[in-house]
């Protein structure tokens, strides 16, 4: 009998990178207001833990509006800015979960 030991976790992607960006007004009548916009770019993933169905790479995008002041913080955020279809996760060939899609009124 033999066994064979996967390499790869199902659902966790070997590369991943992201990258934050904000920016703050520092003075003025508008001080204390700042957006922010961030891309994150995730590799792709093995389905299961047999290997028989993998899960695509991705590239994604978040924004942030935000105003704060001294204990004071208000924020807004937006996910999947560009509308990216993506799978987040997977139990089986059959169930596979799609990421969010941007909530659009």
């Amino acid at each position: 009998m033999s066994t064979s030991l996967s390499l790869f976790v199902e659902n966790t992607p070997i590369n991943t990178f992201s990258l934050w960006i904000t920016y703050e007004i520092q003075q003025d009548q508008f001080q204390g207001f700042a957006s922010g916009v961030g891309f994150f770019f995730v590799g792709d993933q093995q389905g299961d833990l047999n290997n028989t169905f993998e899960l695509p790479s991705y590239l994604g995008s978040d924004a942030a509006i935000f105003y704060k002041r001294r204990q004071f913080r208000a924020q807004v955020n937006f996910r999947n800015l560009f509308n990216v279809d993506y799978f987040e996760t997977a139990i089986s060939p059959l169930r596979v979960y799609p990421g969010e899609s941007f909530p659009v009124p």
